[in-house]
């Protein structure tokens, strides 16, 4: 509101009403700017959140796997360094150290793959004299060669014999088909189920490569084989899960799948995975990896996966595992001791660097570095001397993470992804820092992210589950192949021999045909 100075009234009622517009006017003002203030600011947190949630997506989609980064050049980011400027333009710049390029050395064929020999004789001397000859040495060129797959029909003729004498007439037995009325080798069968779980291969896909070599098998068809397999293999499914429980320590996790759910669409579902490997402290049983589907994602499933475990748990921070450490109603400690994982604390902090620039989350991610370091000098070693390092080295910094953390929450704001990522480990903290009690405990629960790997390369690739039936079946596969992988077993050759067998093998000898069983069994066999 404006007024001319020089043309005021000089009435005092009329005054003391301009003034009281005046100041109804500027409360209004300062009300609206209020509103303006907190608008903004709710916008801001609002640009920040999405934009945090859009860096992540685009790291997943095409970022690097791997989430290790520099220390000093993060301290070189975010901390003044005062370079010195030369005195004038002709100053002399330092030699950049050019590293010594390591030379390359061919790998030799391996001795195992067949060797088919050439000789390559030079012919008649130039003269024609004819006279002896005598091989002074030889040069050797290996070539690997490819002998493309191919197809054969194996024939089992059974003659009907009968006996003149005795007018008896004898057939042996028929044969055992690995699947009944399915007229597909176990080779074959193995192949498909290798092709399709170990190297990402959907079923049309085979199909599209089959028909190349003149076999027509519908993708459909090796669905219904595949789920029949599923069914002749399902104990080894359950005795490798009770082997992993068996363990002092279980890393578990999930990832999605989309399920498909006929006319209503699709809609999520879920793989869950639990890994048994010790080998990072000095256990050198063998390692094995479970797989289990659910149609949710609800904290019921652990809790039936896991039933009876007894033991350390290592996973995230997703509520779902909560029922697994306490009872809902009563809140008492129950059998299962949840363990944190410091990959995840520090994925928040990398996901915010990937945005955005930010000391903070720079600090946060050298300081948990630097626990990852102590652990990578101790890997493999006994639980004992791990307890003792990690009390020693890793306690310490532990506090001081802690402190430094609640100190950088007093200045953020409450929403702000980085006030989130400080606020994981602190809220879990008991469970963040357990590892450094027990040496049969790890840092983070990468070990169990490494099994899923499978998975996610081969969702890309298949897309969706067609039924929870095949997402069972799945599951199963995942299991043995992973399993197989993690024993340094090639899988087609163990799933050959045991789809072969696993029909008429006792069901309380199954342990012979789990994978490191297997193996023993195999190379026993051949010593012999």
């Amino acid at each position: 509101m404006r007024f001319d100075l020089d043309r005021l009234p000089t009435d005092p009622v009329l005054l003391q009403k301009m003034l009281r517009e005046m100041a109804e006017a500027m409360e209004l003002e300062r009300a609206e700017l209020k509103t303006a203030k907190e608008t903004v600011k709710a916008q801001n947190l609002t640009i920040e959140k999405l934009e945090h949630r859009l860096a992540r997506l685009l790291r997943v989609q095409f970022g690097r796997s791997s989430e290790k980064m520099d220390i000093a050049q993060l301290r070189l980011m975010f901390e003044e360094v005062d370079t010195p400027a030369p005195a004038n333009d002709d100053a002399p710049v330092a030699a950049k150290p050019q590293s010594a390029r390591k030379a390359r050395i061919r790998a030799p064929i391996p001795a195992h793959i067949p060797r088919q020999t050439t000789e390559h004789h030079p012919g008649p001397c130039a003269g024609g004299c004819g006279g002896p000859e005598t091989t002074i040495s030889e040069d050797v060129t290996e070539v690997l060669d490819y002998v493309p797959a191919r197809f054969r029909v194996l024939r089992h003729v059974r003659p009907r014999i009968a006996c003149r004498t005795c007018e008896q007439i004898r057939q042996a037995p028929a044969i055992d088909l690995p699947l009944p009325k399915v007229m597909a080798s176990s080779a074959v069968l193995a192949h498909l189920v290798v092709s399709r779980f170990a190297d990402h291969q959907p079923w049309y896909r085979q199909s599209v490569i089959l028909r190349r070599q003149g076999v027509h098998i519908d993708r459909d068809v090796m669905g219904r084989w595949a789920r029949k397999l599923a069914w002749l293999m399902a104990p080894l499914g359950e005795r490798l899960l009770s082997y992993v429980l068996e363990a002092p320590k279980v890393h578990g996790d999930e990832t999605p799948v989309t399920l498909l759910a006929g006319e209503d669409g699709s809609h999520t579902a879920y793989f869950w995975v639990y890994l048994r490997d010790g080998r990072s402290s000095g256990d050198m049983s063998p390692p094995a990896v479970a797989y289990r589907f659910s149609t949710g994602r609800g904290g019921e499933h652990p809790e039936a996966h896991l039933a009876g475990y007894q033991g350390y748990l290592q996973a995230d921070g997703y509520s779902g595992y909560n029922a697994l450490y306490r009872d809902p109603k009563t809140k008492a400690p129950r059998d299962v001791t949840e363990v944190g994982c410091w990959a995840h604390a520090r994925r928040k902090f990398t996901d915010i660097l990937g945005k955005t620039p930010s000391s903070i989350a720079a600090e946060a991610v050298v300081r948990i570095g630097e626990l990852f370091a102590i652990e990578r000098d101790i890997k493999g070693a006994p639980p004992d001397k791990r307890r003792r390092v990690r009390q020693n080295l890793a306690r310490p910094k532990l506090a001081a993470l802690r402190s430094w953390l609640e100190a950088q929450m007093k200045g953020l704001s409450s929403d702000s992804a980085l006030a989130k990522a400080c606020r994981y480990p602190l809220n879990r903290w008991a469970a963040m820092i357990r590892y450094c009690d027990d040496g049969l405990l790890e840092i983070s629960n990468n070990l169990v992210e490494n099994a899923l790997r499978g998975v996610a390369l081969g969702r890309r690739n298949w897309m969706f589950v067609g039924s929870t039936t095949g997402g069972d079946a799945s599951a199963l596969f995942f299991s043995l192949v992973e399993t197989c992988k993690l024993n340094g077993i090639e899988p087609e050759a163990w799933f050959t021999d045991v789809i072969e067998r696993i029909g008429n093998h006792p069901i309380n000898r199954i342990d012979e045909l789990l994978p490191w069983r297997w193996q023993a069994l195999r190379d026993t066999a051949q010593a012999a």
